[in-house]
């Protein structure tokens, strides 16, 4: 089994490099656009769609044959992802091209590439770093993306497959709690507080603000210069999310396989559009909805899958407001929790009691011993709510 990862390389094309780049991806635009406005919508199959109109699109496009077959799977998988989410496919921007090995190649030799063009194939020499250069050693990449981000800078986006290791067999569970105070608190106490990232949020959010009221009024310089600089800001509260979540979810895989654990997350799918629909002011909405906890997730399941590392979902129900110790309803106030048993009374982080109780699902998926949940408390078989209090 394979694991793709995606190195984003860096390019600096000369003045008529770029504006080959851009013709190309402006005649790629185009020529999606035309399929889609002339084929049925309904229509999502390749072939049939480049039966019907291949040849005409090669002829106005002047793509090459291969990026014009590009072209004709973008418009079908546009259309199967928007009908799978109940929406339409309304553009097509020049912003990026999917090639395959056919019109890419890359070359270790000298850290290049070679990209089929509008008027050509083109090399590019590439702009790595240590990590790019150290998955891209010993591969031979056969497919890879051009694209213009949204700073003007070009990159190519390079597929690297990689062999998943066989995952190794688990004599533990690490439990590990997802929320805003802590971003993630594990069951062994670990925890990476969530105070810096929400003053940095915060701050990101004040600023844009105050430059969206200053470019909405005033002089006209004042306004240009506004405009500009939220450009320049617009990456850097998504770049400092991404950086944070890819430490953390490295973090937690390298934990997990030096204790031969496996790893047990809350499913949290859906959780915003529900408490979206709760009265809450728009501060708190915007907390809530600013951090990319699917992208924490998302990372977790990659890195552990390559570090041979199982990865369990349990369900969040409860997981908060259950005592660990005795599996009885507590409550909750913040950080602290308090178990309202009395024969237990286990009082202490809230978050912490949450891994805990993550880890106890995740050790009934990992060492199945009937359908119940075994109490650390007392040694017996216990229901949430079958079980009455002392």
């Amino acid at each position: 089994m394979e694991q793709a990862l995606t190195l984003v390389c860096k390019i600096q094309p000369t003045d008529e490099e770029a504006q080959h780049i851009d013709a190309t991806l402006q005649a790629f635009a185009d020529a999606c656009t035309y399929i889609h406005a002339t084929i049925p919508e309904r229509i999502v199959n390749v072939m049939r769609m480049q039966a019907m109109l291949y040849y005409d699109v090669r002829g106005r496009s002047g793509l090459s044959s291969n990026l014009a077959q590009q072209a004709f799977r973008r418009v079908s998988g546009n259309r199967k992802t928007a009908k799978a989410n109940g929406d339409v496919v309304k553009a097509f921007d020049p912003t990026s091209i999917q090639y395959d090995q056919r019109i890419f190649s890359f070359n270790e030799r000298d850290w290049s590439v070679s990209l089929t063009l509008l008027h050509g194939r083109v090399h590019f020499r590439l702009r790595l770093g240590n990590y790019q250069r150290g998955k891209l050693t010993g591969h031979k990449p056969t497919s890879a993306q051009l694209c213009k981000h949204p700073d003007g800078s070009y990159a190519v986006h390079i597929q690297v497959k990689e062999t998943i290791p066989p995952p190794q067999t688990p004599t533990d569970v690490l439990g590990v709690d997802l929320g805003r105070t802590d971003i993630a608190h594990t069951s062994d106490g670990e925890c990476w507080d969530g105070t810096d990232i929400r003053q940095c949020r915060n701050h990101f959010a004040r600023m844009r603000a105050a430059l969206q009221r200053k470019a909405s009024k005033g002089t006209r310089s004042t306004r240009r210069r506004c405009r500009e600089l939220l450009d320049r800001l617009s990456g850097r509260e998504r770049r400092f999310q991404r950086h944070t979540n890819h430490v953390i979810s490295k973090t937690l895989v390298e934990r997990a396989q030096t204790k031969q654990a496996a790893l047990a997350l809350e499913d949290l799918t859906g959780i915003r559009a529900r408490t979206n629909q709760q009265p809450r002011t728009k501060p708190e909405r915007r907390h809530s909805n600013s951090w990319a906890f699917f992208q924490l997730r998302q990372f977790i399941t990659y890195k552990a899958a390559l570090a041979g590392v199982v990865l369990y979902l349990v369900p969040a129900a409860y997981t908060s407001q259950m005592c660990h110790g005795c599996l009885h309803l507590g409550s909750r106030q913040g950080k602290r929790f308090a178990c309202t048993n009395h024969a237990c009374g286990w009082t202490g982080d809230a978050d912490f009691n949450g891994a805990q109780n993550i880890k106890i699902l995740g050790v009934s998926l990992n060492l199945p011993r009937g359908p119940w949940v075994h109490s650390l408390w007392s040694g017996k078989p216990a229901g949430l709510l079958e079980t009455p209090c002392l």
